[in-house]
């Protein structure tokens, strides 16, 4: 069985990177994802606007040219495959990785389809899979969703959108004008202040005229078939209710971070342990890329600001085997 340089696990656009950077050093690697190429943004909202501008979010010296200086989600798929095409990335999607373990100094590694061996790893995993939970009673009804999609299949209904970033904003005023009845519960006192610019003002305006109701200070403490309870600076108030929408966010998969030896700091934030200049973890030849160098802080690394990674990873590789 041939030993691989690099396993790199995440087909997203920085585990595409570190793929590029292997094919470019002469490493030999493969990338695996357990669903489809970029499969967080394929899973975004339909008609979601990145905050970053189109050039940011380049990998491989592809240009990225989009309609707008913000390109939408549409045009971030179709310029990700171009980038795989363009490079002949090797990848295997729809192939989760189930097991690794070490023997020596080589990663034995285990897919839903076959068996690998690697000289090193990295993990480019993201964040998207593991969404925050209320912890209320009646959050495992079918009625409570913790993804968002479209608005359409809200219209006519009574919606609760719980959050107070970014997508909970999105979500709130795309299902008040496609016709839902749109009712935010936000712990904080405000719509966050990092919400997008261009964005904030329309959602404070339609709270403001009554067309979005919200309660700050809140918190929803019982999801029921037809209400939900929330609990305000006011008391409890029962609501009609037909959807409940937890924009609460998502958190990476440290369980299979701890499975592979990363140590974590003694923080709230549960950040792994690495090496700045080469984003090798605590574990040796066990790398760690993008968003995931964050930890819970979810919000610290982009697209734009992690690219880098891949560099710093594959330099790092290449002192090690050449």
């Amino acid at each position: 069985m041939e030993t691989l340089d690099v396993v790199i696990i995440g087909a997203g656009p920085i585990g595409m990177a570190c793929g590029i950077e292997a094919q470019k050093a002469g490493l030999s690697y493969a990338i695996f994802d357990k669903g489809c190429l970029v499969n967080s943004i394929y899973n975004y909202p339909k008609g979601m606007t990145f905050f970053s501008t189109s050039e940011k979010l380049e990998i491989g010296d592809v240009p990225f040219i989009s309609h707008q200086s913000k390109p939408n989600r549409f045009e971030a798929l179709e310029y990700y495959r171009r980038v795989a095409t363009t490079w002949k990335l090797n990848l295997n999607l729809y192939e989760k990785i189930e097991k690794i373990t070490k023997e020596a100094d080589i990663f034995l590694i285990k897919s839903a389809k076959d068996d690998f061996r690697s000289k090193a790893v990295i993990m480019a995993t993201g964040f998207y899979d593991y969404p925050y939970l209320i912890g209320v009673e009646g959050e495992n009804l079918l009625k409570v969703k913790h993804y968002y999609d479209e608005p359409h299949p809200y219209f006519g209904q009574k919606v609760v959108v719980i959050g107070a970033a970014n997508s909970a904003v999105d979500v709130a005023l795309e299902t008040f004008r496609k016709g839902a009845e749109v009712t935010m519960v936000i712990r904080e006192d405000k719509i966050r202040e990092s919400v997008k610019y261009w964005v904030r003002p329309d959602i404070e305006n339609r709270i403001a005229a009554g067309e979005i109701k919200a309660y700050f200070n809140s918190e929803l403490t019982k999801i029921a078939e037809r209400t939900v309870e929330i609990n305000t600076l006011d008391g409890s108030v029962t609501l009609e209710n037909d959807f409940v929408l937890a924009m609460t966010g998502y958190k990476p998969d440290f369980g299979f971070l701890k499975s592979l030896g990363v140590e974590f700091q003694n923080d709230e934030f549960n950040t792994p342990i690495y090496n700045e200049t080469t984003n090798e973890s605590s574990a040796a030849n066990v790398y760690i890329a993008g968003v995931v160098c964050g930890g819970l802080i979810t919000n610290k690394w982009f697209i734009e600001n992690s690219r880098v990674h891949a560099e710093l990873i594959i330099g790092d590789l290449v002192h090690k085997f050449r």
